[in-house]
């Protein structure tokens, strides 16, 4: 999608499940890791799907939000529309249509951690409709398996055939009746509910992408487990996975269609298993395509960038240098 798209964060609930956390803050000021917030997480994808402004739709506790960025993050531009008492999403996903000129809307629920790819989901989407990220939903039990009458197996909370809304949504501006109509309620109930019966609502799904809904302890612990360790980078992500004297493994993490630049390391060699997904590594210019259980090793001083065209992890063992590595120019 072309055109100036606005970005707008659903922040104002009273995160009730999480106390006593949220009895001091709210929750999207929970930290994942030391430092470092779920509102930080995405503050840190919406600028680098190269949203320049945004609005945080706060409600209870604003005033913490707002000290906290003040009128902009990391070079976003920030303003805050506050509802004084709760009426639901539609309400302030409606302040912000009513009050900002785009052509599009990217929102999100404030309390979401996921690795969705946001500029794809821009980049994907359909003048004239409504997209909303979907992804698969997991059981949150284990599941025993029957048949004849007997047990044969048990399954600990395996991935179901079903599709839940991930909490992402762009609306282009040209659908802004559709939800300005109403004065309050749920969007989920009210509005898109008769996009879908008119055909305007379409879905983005990736595949295996981390996503977590914070709504409990339990769901915070999950979320701060996957982020022990983890740098989030503009490309996904790396995360430190083992330290010794000898070695050090890093788990590497690419969104499609983006770059790891071209670097090299003066000391370190390092070996590259491909996990999941497709890409390409550039060494000393050499392409070399790669997929599920690839490996590449890389010598020192040889320059390499790496590019994926699907979602793309990796495991990366090396020397234990940490900081050895030089930025290089094509």
């Amino acid at each position: 999608m072309a055109g100036t798209i606005i970005g707008g964060v659903l922040c104002g609930g009273l995160g009730k499940r999480l106390r006593p956390i949220t009895d001091s803050i709210p929750k999207s000021l929970i930290e994942i890791k030391e430092g470092y917030s779920i509102l930080d997480r995405q503050l840190f994808q919406m600028k680098h799907a190269g949203i320049q402004k945004l609005y945080l739709l706060a409600g209870y506790l604003h005033e913490k939000i707002e000290e906290r960025y003040g009128n902009s993050w990391d070079g976003v531009e920030i303003e805050y529309l506050v509802e004084e008492r709760p009426r639901g999403t539609l309400f302030a996903i409606n302040s912000l249509l009513k009050t900002a000129e785009a052509e599009g809307y990217l929102i999100m629920n404030g309390d979401i951690v996921t690795d969705i790819n946001i500029k794809q989901m821009i980049g994907q989407s359909v003048k004239g409709t409504v997209s909303i990220a979907v992804t698969q939903l997991v059981s949150p039990y284990g599941i025993v398996e029957l048949s004849n009458g007997k047990i044969t197996g048990f399954k600990e909370k395996p991935t179901l055939p079903y599709y839940i809304n991930a909490g992402i949504y762009l609306i282009h501006a040209d659908l802004k009746n559709d939800f300005v109509t109403y004065e309050e309620g749920a969007v989920e109930n009210v509005v898109f509910p008769s996009l879908a019966k008119k055909g305007l609502l379409n879905y983005y799904l990736e595949e295996g992408a981390f996503w977590q809904s914070v709504d409990s302890q339990k769901d915070l612990e999950a979320v701060r487990k996957e982020f022990v360790n983890r740098i989030d980078k503009p490309w996904g992500y790396e995360k430190m996975i083992a330290v010794t004297d000898k070695y050090i493994t890093t788990q590497l993490y690419l969104m499609k269609d983006c770059w790891i630049s071209q670097h090299y390391h003066r000391q370190r060699d390092e070996t590259i298993h491909i996990f999941s997904g497709e890409g390409d590594i550039y060494l000393e210019g050499e392409r070399i395509k790669v997929g599920k259980g690839d490996i590449v090793h890389i010598m020192p001083g040889k320059r390499h960038k790496i590019f994926s065209r699907e979602p793309l992890t990796m495991l990366c063992y090396s020397t234990p240098l940490l900081d050895d590595y030089t930025p290089s120019f094509d």
